[in-house]
C-alpha cells in the first residue's frame, strides 16, 4: 500500500548530501512530492524536509539514510495525521476562539482533545464546539500544587502532541516545561521587554508607539525567550486610543498563533540553538 511520509533531516553539512538523500529515495522507489533544503553556512548545519510517497518500509529507509548521512544526523519520518493538541487559556477568548473556529472549518491538521483553564469563564464558548473543558483553579494553591493538578487533568486526554497557550496567563515552572520540551507553543505581544505588566497597550499608547505586533514561540525556561516560530506587526496611529490598539493587537496575536500552530502541525519547524528553521 502506498504511504505518505514527511522526512525531516538535520545534520552536519558536507558535500553531496542532497544527492545521497535523493538517491536513497530513488533506490526505495519513492516519489518526491515536495522538497526544501537549507544550509546554515555559519554553523555548518544542513536541513532538509521532503514529502515522499510510495510502497516502502519506513524503518529500512531510515536505516539507509543514516548510513549515508554524517554521524549524529537527526532523522524523523513522520506519517501525516491529525496531531492531538490541548489548548490552555485563562479569560481572554480571542486566540482560543480563533483556533476553535479554524479547527471546526477543517483548516488545522489537529484533533483538539480538550481545553484546560484556571477559570470557568470560557466554558460556554468551548462547549459549543463539543470539546471537553476542564477548569483547574489556582485559587489558594501554591504554583507547584496547581501544576500537579493541571498535569493530572492533561493526563486524562491521553497522548498529547502539542500544548497551545492561548493566552494562558500563568508562568510555567521548569519542571512542567521539561515534560513537554519543544511541544508548548505560546503567544505574546511584541512589546516585551519594554512594556511588561497587566496593561502593556496602555503603556505603549502613553509612549506613542507606531507599530504593534505579536510573537509565537516554543516555551522554554527563559520566560518568553524560547525559539521564535512566527511574528507579525501592524502600524498604529496617534488617532487610536489604547483600547483600539489592544483590539488591533489581539487580531495580530490570533493570526500569528494560528500560523505558528499550523507550521507545527505540518512538521515544518526545525529547532536548534534556541531558534528555528521554518519551511513554509
Amino acid at each position: 500500500m502506498t504511504k505518505d511520509y514527511r522526512v525531516l533531516i538535520d545534520c552536519r553539512d558536507e558535500k553531496g548530501l542532497v544527492y545521497k538523500i535523493s538517491k536513497a529515495f530513488y533506490d526505495f522507489g519513492l516519489n518526491v512530492e515536495k522538497n526544501r533544503e537549507f544550509v546554515d553556512a555559519q554553523n555548518g548545519k544542513f536541513f532538509m524536509r521532503s514529502e515522499v510517497s510510495g510502497k516502502f518500509d519506513a524503518a529500512a529507509l531510515e536505516s539507509e539514510l543514516r548510513s549515508v548521512l554524517p554521524e549524529g544526523a537527526h532523522i524523523r519520518l513522520v506519517e501525516p495525521r491529525p496531531k492531538r493538541i490541548v489548548l490552555m487559556a485563562t479569560k481572554e477568548s480571542h486566540c482560543l476562539g480563533d483556533i476553535l473556529i479554524r479547527h471546526e472549518a477543517g483548516e488545522l491538521e489537529a484533533e483538539i482533545v480538550g481545553v484546560v483553564s484556571n477559570y470557568d469563564t470560557l466554558r460556554s464558548l468551548v462547549e459549543r464546539f463539543e470539546i471537553p473543558y476542564v477548569c483547574v483553579s489556582h485559587e489558594g494553591l501554591q504554583r507547584a500544587e496547581h501544576e500537579e493538578r493541571v498535569l493530572e487533568a492533561l493526563s486524562r486526554f491521553g497522548s498529547i502532541d502539542y500544548i497551545v497557550l492561548a493566552k494562558y496567563m500563568r508562568i510555567l515552572t521548569p519542571e512542567f516545561v521539561e515534560k513537554f520540551e519543544e511541544r508548548i507553543i505560546n503567544i505574546h505581544h511584541s512589546f516585551l521587554p519594554a512594556f511588561i505588566g497587566a496593561n502593556p497597550y496602555k503603556q505603549a499608547y502613553d509612549r506613542g508607539v507606531k507599530i504593534i505586533g505579536a510573537t509565537a514561540h516554543f516555551v522554554n525556561n527563559n520566560l518568553d525567550e524560547g525559539p521564535i516560530i512566527a511574528q507579525d506587526v501592524i502600524p498604529v496611529t496617534h488617532a487610536m486610543d489604547w483600547r483600539q490598539m489592544r483590539n488591533a493587537g489581539r487580531d495580530v496575536e490570533k493570526v500569528v498563533l494560528a500560523k505558528a500552530l499550523k507550521l507545527a502541525l505540518e512538521d515544518k519547524i526545525f529547532v536548534y540553538a534556541n531558534k528555528t528553521v521554518i519551511f513554509d
